[in-house]
């Protein structure tokens, strides 16, 4: 793995005439969490579409642990091992706890995504017990394997946050991008999520991680890059960052 597992150059991304990202360079280097925080519209969430390949970007290049990645479909870049949660919860709220992590492995198997939703087996059944002993591994992991058989919509808010995790997980990434993951969270749940992202960095995954509470940005990070209107303004160490007059202004504005 290189020192830079994900590289920025130049990139751009307009909707019409309005700039999202103007020319954006950003480096993320592997085994760190890394913070993006700006105001709202600042291209925080285009940036993290860019980069998935949710969306294609009209001029920069992407590069992942030394290779281009423009252009690839968002499964591939799964494959090699970038994953994302949302900042609205995008879970399969019918379907078990378990289920939801399976599919999160699909890329991983040889069953197939669509194997949890119609109940057939994974292939060969070896494969099916590999698969759901992992994924009971990852539910240990974020607190969630004595839900397991439980409908996904039936979890409190904060459970269906770390749901999203485990089946980010699952996908093996090597980095994970996480969306304010502790949108509309308490303070106990916000604690418990920091304990998790820590135990999950601890594993060797780089995590990218998108959030507006200043305090989990703080006590995580060890590298923050401040977007706004598109543009980078501001990086470096988190107590650096937050005394930055550009940073200042732009979350309380100027005199």
């Amino acid at each position: 793995m290189s020192a830079s597992l994900l590289a920025v150059d130049g990139l751009t991304r307009t909707f019409g005439s309005l700039v999202v990202l103007s020319k954006l360079d950003l480096t993320v280097e592997a085994g760190q969490i890394h913070a993006i925080i700006g105001p709202n519209g600042a291209g925080k969430t285009t940036f993290f579409n860019l980069v998935t390949g949710a969306l294609a970007a009209d001029s920069g290049h992407i590069s992942f642990d030394g290779r281009p990645i423009d252009g690839l479909p968002a499964y591939r870049r799964t494959a090699l091992g970038i994953c994302r949660t949302f900042q609205n919860i995008r879970l399969f709220g019918s379907m078990t706890v378990l289920d939801n992590v399976l599919l999160g492995l699909h890329c991983r198997t040889h069953g197939g995504l669509l194997s949890p939703l119609l109940g057939v087996p994974f292939k060969p059944p070896k494969a099916e017990a590999l698969a759901r002993e992992r994924a009971h591994e990852i539910l240990e992991l974020v607190g969630l394997a004595a839900r397991a058989r439980q409908a996904a919509i039936e979890l409190p808010y904060g459970e269906q946050r770390r749901l999203e995790i485990a089946r980010a997980l699952a996908s093996a990434p090597e980095l994970l991008l996480l969306d304010e993951p502790s949108a509309g969270m308490n303070t106990q749940e916000t604690l418990e999520l920091e304990a998790l992202i820590e135990q999950v960095n601890r594993r060797g995954v780089t995590i990218l991680l998108i959030e507006h509470k200043m305090s989990l940005v703080m006590k995580l990070s060890r590298t923050v890059t401040v977007l706004n209107f598109g543009q980078k303004i501001a990086e470096g160490p988190p107590a650096f960052v937050q005394r930055d007059p550009r940073v200042i202004e732009a979350y309380l504005g100027g005199e």
